[in-house]
């Protein structure tokens, strides 16, 4: 008897594990063929933030990688620099620079299937013109004067005054992005924020937990060639290195971006044989805006003192790994207008003193800080903490400033935060960058002459102030090539010469990718994302 139950639980533990195996051999064979066609191909890939609202016609905290999956310009900025039909097939231009009139692909969808044309074309432009003083930044926005839907598939924009970069300027990614009617507040107006996110794009949201996650997939309604993944997720995780650690443990297939990991991180990942690694071409200047309403700043000799007084190119070198260049120009000479000569303002320890001595900074005995009138040399940096290049400049700065005897604060914060700072120049110092492709180098020197964004600090106090805002306004108006690239010349060789704009490198975007991801290339428009093209195989 005893016997006898001893087999019952052996008998009962074969039969078992003979149907979990059925079961296994039945579960690989559905994958096998799951992978022979209908796998779901998901790419997985981390951002140092939340995505946001994803409002087509707002800033921060909505994060453009995301607004440009699902929303589409009129005009598209493509490689080397050509702008071509998109939304819009083709546009003319009236003979005085002022009416630009657009005819509107037909058959466009937007994800919900309603349709694109231009009435809802008008209805983005209104509530765009809603809040104008929002996005002054955009020189097309103040010299707009009217937008008419002229018929079903005809768009036309009238201006006030000749504005050489209109076009360009529609292939931003916001806020002339365009949502669909569905997506629009009862009152029209999206600076209230939006029912919902509907574009004419390839993907659309259709998962999303704050400070978590959001999950992007395709647009069954999209006009254009579908992308060659079903689905795009994107992880929030804010700190560079745990952001590498999940990719090594197979958690992300894409790191990808300005300052997402450190650049000794993307030097050990491009030695390691398992991943892919690409570089791109200098997207913008990183640049560190002098306040000159600070009236240590406002001392052209301090300002040149702090440019002579750190070694750019070690500093570059080291925190870099020799990735980026060392800039000397603010902006490089790859765009329109700006290919001048100048004299860079070098390492030299002996003339930063000097420059410091001769404006009243002197240090006294026992002192490592210059003081003058009693006060100490005190300057404060802000950068945007998340980012992994940023912190380690501005920790090299503030050793080797302290070498000639300044003083520097280094503040980390929040990227909104930094941002809001900066716009009400409540800053010293700030890291920056100028817009890259495709808005310079017209949106780089507006800013600078408008006082409602924070480059304009560095203008503040200077004897030319008025001088330059009236070559920039002429330069933006003009139409003759001649006399713009006159007007260039002398607006960006002044601001090299007055030195509250402080170039240091020229930034590249890093990606790292696991092997069976494919179809991977940098967007020509700085801020589009480059899902669209990537596939990845299971």
């Amino acid at each position: 008897m005893f016997a006898l139950k001893s087999k019952i639980p052996f008998l009962m533990l074969l039969i078992l594990s003979i149907a979990v195996i059925g079961c296994s051999n039945q579960n690989s064979a559905h994958n096998s063929e799951a992978g022979a066609g209908n796998t779901e191909k998901t790419i997985t890939l981390s951002w140092p933030r939340d995505i946001g609202t994803m409002n087509p016609h707002v800033y921060n905290p909505s994060q453009l990688i995301a607004q440009s999956m699902i929303y589409e310009p009129l005009v598209s900025y493509n490689d080397g620099g050509k702008l071509e039909p998109h939304l819009a097939e083709s546009w003319t231009i009236s003979p005085d620079g002022k009416e630009y009139t657009f005819k509107l692909r037909q058959n466009i969808k937007f994800s919900d299937g309603s349709a694109f044309n231009a009435a809802i074309v008008k209805k983005n432009f209104d509530a765009i013109m809603l809040h104008a003083d929002n996005h002054s930044w955009l020189g097309v926005i103040g010299v707009l004067d009217k937008t008419e839907a002229v018929d079903e598939y005809t768009f036309k924009i009238t201006l006030k005054e000749p504005y050489y970069p209109t076009i360009q300027e529609l292939a931003v990614v916001r806020p002339v992005r365009f949502l669909g009617e569905a997506g629009f507040p009862d009152d029209g107006d999206t600076g209230n924020g939006v029912k919902e996110p509907v574009g004419t794009g390839p993907w659309m949201l259709t998962d999303y937990k704050t400070d978590e996650y959001a999950e992007f997939t395709r647009n069954p309604n999209y006009w254009g060639e579908q992308p060659k993944a079903d689905k795009i997720v994107i992880k929030i995780i804010p700190d560079g290195e745990t952001r590498v650690l999940a990719f090594e443990k197979g958690e992300l297939d894409l790191i990808y971006g300005e300052g997402v990991i450190s650049m000794d991180a993307f030097k050990q990942l491009e030695a390691s044989d398992e991943y892919e690694t690409s570089l791109s071409e200098p997207v913008g200047t990183r640049l560190m805006v002098m306040n000159t309403a600070n009236k240590t700043l406002s001392d052209l000799r301090v300002r040149l003192a702090l440019q002579h007084g750190f070694n750019k190119q070690a500093m570059v070198d080291g925190v870099t790994s020799g990735l980026e260049e060392k800039a000397d120009n603010i902006l490089s000479t790859n765009f329109p207008y700006t290919d001048i000569s100048i004299t860079p303002i070098g390492y030299d320890v002996e003339k930063a003193n000097a420059y410091l001595d001769e404006a009243g900074w002197k240090l006294p005995d026992g002192k490592t800080v210059r003081e003058k009138d009693g006060k100490p040399l005190e300057l404060e940096l802000n950068f945007e903490k998340s980012d992994q290049i940023l912190k380690p400049m501005a920790e090299t700065l503030q050793a080797e400033w302290a070498a000639i005897g300044v003083k520097l604060n280094i503040n980390g914060l929040e990227l909104t935060e930094q941002i809001k700072r900066f716009r009400a120049k409540q800053f010293d110092l700030n890291f920056a960058s100028n817009y890259g492709a495709p808005y310079d180098p017209h949106s780089f020197i507006h800013v600078v002459a408008e006082e409602d964004f924070g480059f304009s600090a560095a203008l503040s106090n200077l004897p030319e102030k008025q001088e330059l805002i009236k070559q920039i306004k002429d330069a933006l108006a003009s139409t003759d090539e001649n006399k713009r690239q006159e007007l260039y010349s002398s607006i960006l060789s002044t601001l090299q010469d007055q030195a509250s704009l402080m170039p240091i490198s020229y930034i590249k975007k890093t990606a790292v990718y696991n092997k069976n991801v494919s179809g991977f290339a940098f967007p020509a428009n700085r801020e589009d994302s480059p899902f669209a093209s990537l596939d990845i195989q299971p």
